[in-house]
């Protein structure tokens, strides 16, 4: 079983230095949806693919520095109807499947045989449907604040939560009326959805600052003052009521039933021990399925990939990949 990864173990490991990319596209997928990329570092390099979480949060400038950029071809992407992708929030033919085939496509446009996958929170989540679906196209995974999108992890995130942070839980589900708060996951996707933005708006904003309030260890104002910006908390919001609602488009227990077709790829799982948002319980789940890949639990940390035990970890598990595939 794995060892709590203190922070004063060892010296924490720095984000790599900020770049721009190289490549910048487009990619046409089926109408309406066309799909941002970029590919930075060395055109030359070890491919890597880092999957945003959410879903619907997009990827940023700074997803780019987990990766030594003289070592690795980085490519970023944001998911149909996230970030940069657009039309930007649209749930038209939005399912896990879609997005399983929307990494395969953009992985034979750029030329890329096999890659080494990266995600975290949704991002795992879509990672090892990817790999469960392509386990050939993957050099290994890195993985980190694990959901699986089993039913009970949408409940806790519904509800559950209100055990850890209760005035942020019923700040969130006291913007619904009390007859309605029976089931939070259909009250705010019928405000989500709706064509007002005068109705969905405020309803995304307060999903996105709900998670982005329980999302680290200690109180960061500046990642709630991000994900309370209506661009952000708008797509966020809608794709992951949209997923959360359709229990991922994929059958219960379907990444753990299917573990088998991975095992054999080399993978590291990262968890912070306080993670709020995708509690222990999933990674310890996963990891006990999946007793081949290695598993750290962050002792200090939560939810957020820059929480700095998370973000040392996720550095040295890019490094120690980078030696592996070089």
């Amino acid at each position: 079983m794995p060892q709590d990864q203190r922070a004063n173990t060892a010296p924490l490991r720095p984000l790599f230095p900020a770049i721009e990319p190289y490549a910048t596209g487009v990619l046409e997928l089926d109408a309406p949806h066309r799909m941002y990329y970029e590919q930075s570092g060395n055109p030359k390099g070890i491919p890597v693919v880092f999957l945003h979480g959410g879903p619907g949060a997009g990827a940023s400038p700074v997803h780019r520095q987990f990766f030594d950029p003289a070592a690795y071809r980085i490519v970023v992407f944001d998911q149909r109807g996230a970030g940069r992708s657009t039309p930007h929030g649209c749930l038209e033919n939005n399912t896990t499947p879609h997005l399983v085939a929307d990494m395969e496509k953009l992985r034979k446009h750029l030329g890329i045989e096999r890659w080494l996958v990266f995600g975290g929170s949704w991002g795992s989540t879509l990672a090892l449907a990817y790999a469960e679906h392509h386990a050939d196209r993957c050099t290994g995974l890195i993985l980190r604040g694990i959901f699986l999108c089993r039913k009970s992890e949408i409940e806790f995130f519904l509800y559950g939560i209100k055990n850890f942070f209760p005035e942020v839980w019923h700040t969130f589900a006291e913007r619904i009326p009390e007859a309605e708060r029976g089931d939070l996951l259909k009250a705010y996707y019928s405000r989500l959805t709706d064509p007002d933005p005068a109705v969905s708006l405020p309803a995304a904003r307060a999903w996105s600052v709900y998670e982005a309030s329980c999302s680290t260890l200690l109180p960061n104002p500046s990642l709630v003052a991000d994900f309370g910006a209506d661009r952000v908390a708008y797509g966020l919001s809608r794709i992951e009521a949209h997923y959360f609602k359709h229990e991922i488009f994929l059958p219960e227990n379907f990444l753990l039933d299917n573990i088998d077709r991975i095992r054999k790829i080399p993978a590291v799982i990262v968890q912070g021990r306080y993670d709020i948002v995708c509690p222990l319980v999933s990674a310890d789940d996963l990891h006990r399925a999946w007793p081949e890949a290695g598993y750290e639990i962050v002792a200090d940390a939560g939810h957020s990939a820059f929480e700095p035990g998370i973000r040392s970890r996720l550095v040295a598990a890019t490094e120690a990949f980078k030696a592996r595939l070089a």
